[in-house]
């Protein structure tokens, strides 16, 4: 894969701005990332995490307790968690960041105006070549024309490809900004694998936030392993008791009449394990297109996807599943079960508007503004030039920060 246009030490004062905003838990000293001190002290392990962290003791292996955008103690408004577990859900003490709790109050309070159930359907170019606006349908679906001076794009992965397709013009008739037959190519998803343990005794699962430790002992290029870079060990603590019925007799380990109840006892509360977050690689041929005739409610083309999972990522899911069948079985579990890919994985999406100081190989320079259209910048997902093996949530935010920063940095001269 080839190198960002910007090292990680660029990047550390946005990751910890970022982290200040958001309200991040954590512990420093992680020997497997660079020093830092988030704002808050870690989430309890609980006993999953004591449980598993021993499981990689006895290997000899790398763990940490995890970051996690949960406040263990009243920040910025928001209260401390009390291990209500329903995190996927909503959370009802306001401790799980996200950035409607977090960054838009200050924003709005500073005179940022949020319109909700917009959607746009192309960005509009001068006859000088810069970005005038966007054109979009407002939330009544009438069609709209909002002026900019400067156009900024967030729609991730696959809508920001799909806007930039869709904005040809005679000066861009392969689409915006994509003079380098970029656009949309180099798509980038997560491969994930699930693999699970089942206990004998009462793991308190269900409580709490799902993450607690992490492991990246694989994370980094080992060829004796039969694949390029690595991943990410991401341990969840368990699951409910509605997820654990659903997930049982979608398994077929509970059944419908006799039997389910016995059936259910002997995994609730018993059931923890982990996911690996595989790399995936930038590949041209993984890509968004338009559709030609698939249109959404507002005759704007949908999102064509084309990915074929590479057999470097099929053989880092096996070894994931191979290393973590180990450390649960280390851990004391009496059955091990896995699924890889998980079949609802692929929520990650990144790298088909690629950072670069080539025009012929990026779409955007080292600071998020296009090659193309001076105007015109993306801080989304879709700039990544590769995925990593982490979730890329903060990456993704500390890149807007930075974006954000050069932008008012070099104000004066933006047109030029």
């Amino acid at each position: 894969a080839d190198d960002w246009p910007l090292d990680y030490a660029t990047l550390e004062p946005f990751y910890e701005e970022n982290e200040r905003m958001m309200g991040i838990s954590g512990l420093a000293g992680d020997p497997a990332y660079p020093p830092k001190q988030p704002p808050m002290p870690p989430v309890p392990l609980g006993k999953v995490g004591d449980l598993l962290g021993r499981g990689f003791n006895d290997l000899g292996w790398h763990w940490w307790p995890s970051d996690s955008a949960v406040a263990t103690q009243a920040y910025d408004g928001r209260d401390r968690c009390i291990n209500l577990g329903a995190c996927l859900s909503g959370c009802a003490q306001g401790a799980k960041a996200t950035p409607d709790i977090t960054y838009w109050p200050h924003a709005m309070r500073a005179g940022v105006e949020v319109r909700t159930h917009c959607r746009v359907r192309e960005i509009a170019l001068n006859d000088a070549g810069m970005a005038s606006g966007v054109y979009y349908y407002d939330a009544d679906g009438d069609e709209q024309f909002q002026p900019a001076e400067v156009v900024v794009m967030a729609c991730n992965g696959v809508g920001t490809p799909r806007i930039l397709l869709n904005s040809k013009s005679e000066r861009f008739p392969d689409g915006l900004a994509n003079s380098s037959g970029l656009v949309g190519r180099n798509l980038m998803f997560h491969p994930y694998s699930m693999i699970r343990g089942i206990f004998p005794q009462p793991l308190d699962g269900h409580r709490g936030p799902s993450n607690c430790i992490w492991s990246q002992e694989f994370y980094e290029t080992d060829l004796e392993r039969g694949f390029v870079r690595g991943f990410t060990y991401e341990i969840n603590r368990g699951m409910g008791p509605v997820t654990t019925a659903l997930t049982g007799m979608m398994g077929g380990r509970i059944p419908w009449g006799q039997g389910h109840h016995e059936a259910f006892d002997k995994l609730h509360d018993r059931v923890t394990g982990m996911v690996a977050i595989c790399e995936d690689l930038p590949e041209e041929h993984n890509r968004v297109t338009l559709d030609p005739t698939l249109k959404d409610a507002h005759g704007i083309p949908a999102p064509k996807i084309e990915y074929t999972l590479s057999d470097n990522s099929l053989k880092m899911l096996e070894y994931s599943v191979d290393r973590a069948t180990e450390v649960l079985q280390a851990a004391g579990a009496t059955e091990v079960y896995h699924q890889a890919p998980i079949a609802q994985g692929g929520w990650h999406l990144m790298g088909t508007a690629r950072m670069g100081r080539d025009p012929a190989r990026s779409v955007v320079n080292e600071w998020g503004r296009s090659h193309d259209v001076r105007n015109l910048f993306i801080v989304d997902g879709s700039i990544f030039v590769t995925s990593a093996g982490v979730n890329p949530t903060c990456t993704i935010q500390a890149l807007a920060l930075y974006v954000a920063d050069q932008m008012k940095r070099r104000l004066a001269n933006l047109f030029d």
